[in-house]
């Protein structure tokens, strides 16, 4: 695609075929909302417009990855289609070992739940909700090490995901490297607001696992979406192809985990990938007790052959362009309208923050659940919290300790929704905007120990 002034964001695709959706009424939507507790993950999803809850899984396949499914090939071991995963993926990775999923939390269960343990420490650019509840659940500690200035959603950098390489060396010497079970960098850095991670800064990474002996994960569910912003941002880059890119960083790691559901571009699936010998026996052995055989991994064939056509259309050029573009088109058309965004917008998501946006709500009653309702009750919109409500832990007190930022995240499906649809969708902050002065928090009536942000109960505060 030339490089010319774009008019409108055209989709680089037709449509074959439609799926209705039901438009309902806001007392209607209000009603469903008290139901379900004030938790959108809990509606169902006839109930909602536009879905914007997670880019996971939620994207549409393309005819070449429906055609592959009729070819699936559904033997229970050494299958025609796990072949042509199995090649697909070690050309990608470069790393000998592939253990296929059925998605990407089942990979971070297996591999943590053998790497950690109590007195084990994992650091990170930033674990996300299932990386860290996986973690945690094995009596390990996961630490998020950021920039500071990185956490500052207006601040404008090329790569703000990047790990701070400095504190990185302070806690490996402050924790002792034999207690370091891995460090995982997570790119694009969902919890950051989907922001890119730099080549150079995963080479200074490995270069400090080398000097360490310390294992180097890449959590890589969105490594194309990354891949575009090394393109089009880190000096060096400008004429190697989106996959050599991902091959390049790729090959920096001991281990990748991948949920298939984001650049797989699949509806089910996920990839753990080693270079250990004696590891990958023991994540294999993990991985049929609890998963399936080692050449199907809890995947149908039509599974994996989708997943084999995914990996390697993500890196179109011209399919990679409207991604990003699609999503900075929304975000950029909110903060023109003044909605406070995280800058510089990320490749699958528009993160709104939520604490400036509702400035009068505090941090304790959950300013970021509060416009999560808001936009379902508005516009049929639904979107998640990622903030206290996510990642908030408590003291020995009982009192809230909050995340560093209250954000709503709006994850956009892959080739799912025009640019009609998302106009729409800046429409309805208009609503937000005339209305917040007036909305109230919340509090927590039920959550669970870990995840709590799936299945919470809520209770409206007036």
């Amino acid at each position: 695609m030339k490089n010319t002034k774009m008019r409108t964001l055209a989709e680089p695709f037709r449509i074959k075929m439609v799926e209705p959706v039901r438009i309902t009424t806001e007392e209607y939507r209000r009603e469903a909302l008290e139901k379900c507790g004030y938790n959108p993950f809990l509606l169902h999803s006839e109930d909602v417009f536009i879905d914007l809850l997670t880019d996971s899984g939620t994207g549409a396949m393309s005819d070449r990855q429906w055609a592959g499914m009729m070819m699936g090939d559904e033997s229970y071991a050494g299958a025609k289609s796990w072949q042509h995963l199995e090649a697909v993926v070690k050309g990608l990775t470069g790393m000998p070992h592939i253990l296929p999923t059925h998605q990407g939390r089942a990979a971070e269960r297996i591999l943590y739940g053998i790497l950690g343990g109590k007195g084990k420490v994992f650091l990170s650019n930033t674990h996300f909700d299932t990386t860290r509840a996986n973690i945690e659940f094995t009596g390990a500690t996961a630490i998020d090490v950021m920039p500071e200035h990185a956490t500052d959603p207006e601040i404008d950098l090329p790569f703000k995901g990047n790990i701070d390489t400095t504190k990185l060396q302070e806690l490996i010497l402050q924790h002792g490297s034999t207690n370091i079970a891995a460090i995982i960098m997570t790119v694009t850095n969902n919890s950051s607001g989907g922001q890119p991670v730099s080549m150079r800064n995963v080479k200074d990474v490995r270069n400090i696992c080398d000097q360490h002996k310390i294992m180097l994960v890449i959590d890589g569910c969105r490594i194309a979406e990354n891949s575009y912003f090394v393109k089009h941002r880190e000096a060096g880059y400008e004429h190697t192809s989106y996959e050599d890119i991902a091959k390049q960083m790729l090959r920096l790691a001991d281990a990748f985990v991948m949920s298939a559901k984001k650049d797989g571009l699949v509806n089910m699936g996920g990839l753990l990938t080693l270079k250990d010998d004696a590891l990958s026996q023991q994540c294999t052995n993990l991985l049929i007790i609890s998963e399936g055989f080692a050449t199907y991994g809890g995947l149908s064939g039509r599974d994996m052959e989708a997943m084999a056509i995914g990996l390697k259309e993500v890196f179109d050029p011209d399919y990679l362009h409207y991604r990003i573009r699609s999503t900075a088109y929304l975000g950029e058309h909110l903060k023109a309208k003044g909605i406070p965004v995280v800058w510089p917008i990320g490749g699958h998501a528009v993160y709104i923050d939520a604490k400036k946006l509702y400035h009068h709500i505090p941090v304790e009653e959950y300013p970021g659940q509060a416009l999560v309702c808001d936009l379902y009750t508005q516009g049929g919109i639904r979107c998640v919290e990622v903030g206290s409500v996510m990642f908030g832990k408590y003291d020995a007190n009982k009192k809230l300790l909050p995340a560093k930022n209250e954000l709503v995240r709006l994850a956009i499906p892959r080739r799912v929704y025009t640019q009609s649809h998302i106009d729409y969708v800046i429409d309805v902050f208009d609503d937000i905007l005339e209305m917040r002065e007036q909305k109230r928090g919340f509090k927590i009536s039920y959550e669970p120990p870990f995840l709590r942000h799936f299945t919470a109960q809520f209770e409206k505060l007036t």
